[in-house]
């Protein structure tokens, strides 16, 4: 009866929880209509292919962390940047995207019950904080660039740690300190690097024994409160005349995000948790050569 009481209250916190994600969204929906609508310019009205490009961008980025937890900005941001979209348009697009992408996957994930009650309330407060500093850190005090390569190493590291994991015989014990030392420098490397939220506490929480459903859908439903409240800091510095390339990434994503959560319920853990590590060690070491060379 206890048992079947705590599972009753859960499920009103993120029914909740659910309502203001919802509530949110149409919020900064209306506030961007507004600014496209002020700005709006008809003869820079088109559809063209790089639309079509950017909708597939934003489907493939999402499905992939919608199922993996991760690597959603360094796939956007990697390929939108590989057409020659501005760095500082890329960042701008990934952030004010993921939102609604990551609201929808958030959703789809509280729906399958992806979700650890104790994790997510660890991360999320100072994970927003984190994202909030890291956004005006790198609008007003320094480039994320000269940051990246570190980032990017530690990642790699972390990506082998993982894969070795996954071979072990015997289940390791969940070992979850610092969980919100955690989600502060998730949040505030997210925003710095234009992506990392994913990587940095998804692979953290996986290398350290976490189940990879739960920890996927937590960390995922998080990545939506992390996304709003960094937006909320990039909108200051957004062009809205780049409205298309956002509409695109979301319209991808959100035929994505439930297809992506979905999909994490029937991958084993063992394969979840070496492809994790692949898309880990792949993503830091073309990060690396892209810097240095």
């Amino acid at each position: 009866m206890k048992k079947l009481a705590l599972s009753l209250s859960d499920n009103i916190r993120f029914k909740s929880i659910a309502i203001l994600m919802v509530l949110m969204k149409v919020g900064l929906a209306t506030v961007l209509f507004y600014r496209v609508y002020v700005d709006f310019d008809a003869s820079t009205f088109a559809l063209d292919s790089l639309f079509y490009y950017f909708v597939f961008v934003g489907f493939i980025a999402q499905l992939i962390d919608g199922a993996l937890g991760m690597a959603y900005g360094a796939t956007c941001s990697s390929l939108m940047m590989s057409v020659g979209v501005p760095p500082a348009y890329a960042t701008a697009g990934v952030h004010t995207a993921k939102v609604f992408t990551a609201g929808v996957s958030g959703l789809s994930h509280i729906f399958l019950g992806n979700i650890d009650k104790n994790m997510f309330f660890r991360i999320v407060i100072t994970g927003v904080i984190g994202s909030m500093i890291g956004a005006y850190v790198i609008s007003e005090v320094i480039d994320g660039e000269f940051i990246k390569p570190y980032i990017s190493g530690y990642l790699v590291f972390l990506g082998v740690m993982i894969f070795m994991k996954a071979f072990k015989a015997k289940p390791q014990i969940p070992v979850n300190k610092n969980l919100g030392i955690l989600g502060l420098y998730g949040g505030f490397f997210d925003a710095i690097g234009g992506g990392g939220w994913g990587p940095l506490v998804t692979s953290n929480l996986l290398s350290k024994g976490n189940p990879a459903k739960q920890t996927i859908g937590t960390v995922n439903t998080a990545e939506f409160f992390v996304a709003f409240f960094s937006t909320g800091i990039f909108m200051l510095f957004v062009d809205t005349k780049a409205w298309q390339l956002i509409a695109a990434l979301i319209i991808g994503g959100i035929f994505a995000a439930p297809l992506g959560a979905y999909l994490v319920k029937f991958i084993p853990q063992k394969i979840l948790m070496i492809i994790v590590s692949v898309v880990v060690i792949l993503v830091s070491l073309i990060n690396v050569v892209g810097i240095f060379f």
